[in-house]
């Protein structure tokens, strides 16, 4: 895949003379975030230097150059660290030879020459290439790595966001405040794409009637390139820089201008690079602007709008993730007309009219916005939901494209999605598994007999002191990051210094990280504060809670809830007991996906679309207690985890929530907790280790990327 891009020109060399002659590998590795999945590759780029890689916030390229000196040549005469490396970057030359396969999921049609075209706005590869807000750039940096991992032919197209998403930091007061840090190219682990002439490859797509150029840079995710479109150059008005500016940032026409960029740009950009996808999988909306530019390339050559839509349709698909309509990306019909200009329409063949109804459900209703979900549909073979449940949503919310169908004739699928199991698997987890399952345990995520007589073997006691450990690092991970949070805020030194003596590494803990939203219910957990106090408190069976997610900057009513999570974990009588990790990231993600009892999740029925972050606790034998929503609705076979409430929909959202809240607190009380600190004469509570197992067996081999991956190459790229 990689030989196809330089078809057309170079990248950015790599320059490694700088380090000492044993250190130089690391610099090659440093290029390729197939580092951060390996075994032993984010300890080896730690190790070199603790301090500067927590100051540059895991970018390894930063770390190699703001390493002292001194440091570095006693890295490089530490025989033990020289073999490390060595390791590392025989284990990345020997995964990088492997030939990519046109065999994934028994599809021919796939080929080095005939790539999979991945386009999705998001990409949460790394908390150091910070083009993420969520899961959905979560799951395409998981999607991508197992592309990777099974050499499945694929190349991704994405944005690269000058500011990023934003930063949070909360107030005394727990309002939560917004801001941004300046993200520089030169500084990450890309490339810039040189053009044949030996300067700046630049795509050029018109928009509000001017021309925009961008230029290109990629990052590599294994065998994966993921290209990067940059409109921050001088050549553009200062307005057109910002088009990727700030992700999911600005108003409603910057939102509509990027993604014409990444649709229209991405398939402009592919030509350029000479590659001819066999199939283009849109990642949600974002991107459907890209079937336009296709059937807009047709009808060059002759065809008319009708021919070149089918056409169009026969190579894309489609992937939504939102189940309520308010949820995807509308735009008045006068803006879609002005950031596209006067002549598009004309360029398909189109009037004016017809060009917006494409993205109308109702095409005669022209008080309609115009949506990205009906034009994606519309110009695409394949749609599917991200869970049984979802697609089940998704055909009820979309039947009216189908108005001679029923509800159950929609032509939705859906493929479940999964997590990439080497990126959030524990190193100690890792390790119990490579002893247990087998050493090539992350190739084998999908048999389930072997997980099975796996995890069997494992003693309850060497699955316990893995889990302690995790967890008592999350402690202290807690403790540092809430100390220095506070210390910030400016809050008195008594509250800042009672930091270092939070929390209990022998208490049951719970973790509770996602988006701050409505349907998410963040304050479920809080509908009777006086009864989980009780919960939280008792003498002999404590319960701690963690807690991290943003709020949408112009999301006042998320703001709120959050402000209320804070202040009450301000109360004196809970301070020991709750905590809120600002500034949510990836980090923070693995330090509690790894490591918590229990992973609480309440949204809503039926508008969890899928969820990923309780999969990955799974994966690290941690238990699930969630509603019935979403991947756990899949998941949960009563031995595995913890349910809350029931599937059934229809009642009053007012109601639903005190019967959730209710079953909430009963659970815990009548089932998480007794079992928890159930324990024999040995102090391990055996029959929670063996929900562990349970836990472990039933979904890693089903909740992971691979199978995910497989399953889109077998069942929608073919």
């Amino acid at each position: 895949m990689l030989e196809a891009t330089e078809l057309i020109g170079k990248t950015t060399a790599i320059d490694n003379s700088f380090l000492p002659l044993t250190l130089r590998p690391l610099a090659q590795l440093s290029w390729n975030y197939w580092w951060s999945w390996s075994v032993d590759g984010t300890s080896v780029f730690r190790d070199l230097d603790p301090d500067v890689w927590e100051t540059c916030e895991h970018n390894p390229r930063q770390l190699l150059t703001r390493t002292a000196e001194y440091r570095l040549m006693q890295m490089a005469t530490d025989s033990v660290y020289i073999e490390r490396v060595r390791k590392l970057s025989d284990s990345f030359l020997q995964y990088m030879a492997r030939p990519l396969s046109s065999q994934v999921g028994s599809n021919k049609k796939i080929g080095p020459e005939h790539p999979v075209a991945y386009f999705c706005a998001e990409f949460g590869v790394h908390n150091s290439l910070p083009l993420y807000s969520g899961g959905l750039g979560v799951l395409a940096g998981d999607h991508l790595k197992s592309a990777s991992d099974l050499r499945l032919p694929l190349v991704a197209v994405g944005l690269l966001y000058r500011f990023g998403y934003f930063r949070q930091r909360l107030r005394r007061d727990g309002w939560q405040e917004e801001h941004y840090g300046e993200t520089y190219p030169e500084q990450l682990p890309i490339h810039r794409i040189m053009g044949e002439d030996g300067t700046p490859l630049m795509i050029d797509v018109s928009m509000r009637e001017r021309t925009v150029r961008a230029q290109v840079w990629r990052a590599d995710i294994g065998h994966v390139p993921l290209y990067l479109l940059d409109t921050n150059i001088t050549e553009n008005e200062n307005i057109d820089r910002l088009v990727t500016g700030h992700l999911y940032g600005g108003d409603r026409e910057t939102r509509i201008v990027q993604e014409m960029l990444l649709g229209i740009g991405g398939v402009r950009l592919l030509r350029r690079l000479k590659l001819e996808p066999s199939v283009f999988h849109l990642n949600e909306g974002h991107s459907a602007f890209l079937t336009l530019e296709l059937a807009r390339e047709l009808i060059q050559t002759g065809l008319r709008f009708t021919e070149a839509a089918r056409r169009v349709r026969e190579r894309c698909v489609f992937t939504t993730h939102t189940p309520i309509a308010a949820g995807n990306d509308e735009f008045d019909a006068d803006l879609v007309a002005r950031a596209f200009g006067p002549t598009h329409d004309q360029e398909l063949g189109l009037t004016r009219e017809e060009f917006v109804a494409l993205g109308r459900v109702d095409p005669k209703d022209s008080k309609e916005p115009y949506g990205l979900t009906p034009l994606a549909i519309r110009m695409c073979r394949s749609t599917n939901g991200v869970s049984r449940k979802h697609g089940q949503v998704s055909r009820a919310l979309w039947q009216k494209l189908w108005p001679e169908k029923t509800v159950d004739g929609v032509p939705i699928t859906h493929v479940t999605n999964g997590v990439h199991a080497p990126t959030w698997v524990a190193p100690l987890l890792r390790s119990l598994y490579e002893s247990y399952v087998g050493d090539d345990w992350s190739d084998q995520t999908c048999d389930q007999g072997r997980w099975q007589q796996g995890i069997a073997k494992i003693s309850d006691e060497e699955l316990w002191t893995a889990h302690s450990l995790l967890k008592q690092r999350l402690i202290a991970f807690i403790r540092h990051r809430s100390f220095h949070a506070r210390r910030e805020r400016g809050e008195s030194i008594q509250y800042t210094e009672s930091a270092r003596k939070m929390f209990e590494p022998e208490a049951l803990t719970i973790g509770f990280a996602r988006r701050i939203a409505g349907y998410k219910r963040w304050s479920l957990l809080l509908r009777d504060p006086e009864r989980l106090l009780t919960i939280i408190s008792s003498a002999s069976r404590p319960v701690q809670f963690v807690f991290a997610g943003k709020a949408h900057p112009q999301d006042q009513g998320a703001k709120l809830i959050l402000q209320q999570v804070a202040q009450w974990k301000n109360d004196a009588r809970i301070q020991a007991r709750a905590v809120f990790l600002q500034d949510y990231d990836q980090e923070i993600a693995r330090q509690l996906v790894q490591s918590v009892d229990v992973w609480l999740n309440v949204p809503r029925r039926p508008l969890e679309a899928s969820g990923t972050s309780g999969e990955k606790v799974a994966m690290n034998g941690g238990l699930n207690l969630s509603v019935l929503d979403g991947w756990w609705l899949e998941g949960y076979d009563g031995t595995n985890g913890f349910a809350i409430g029931s599937s059934a929909e229809g009642a009053e959202a007012g109601d639903v929530d005190a019967s959730d809240a209710e079953s909430l607190y009963r659970v815990l009380e009548q089932e998480v907790v007794p079992l928890y600190y159930e324990r024999g004469s040995d102090g391990l509570p055996r029959k929670w280790i063996a929900m562990m197992k349970r836990s472990i067996v039933t979904l890693v081999p089903e909740f992971n990327s691979d199978r995910m991956v497989e399953e889109y190459a077998r069942r929608i790229y073919s």
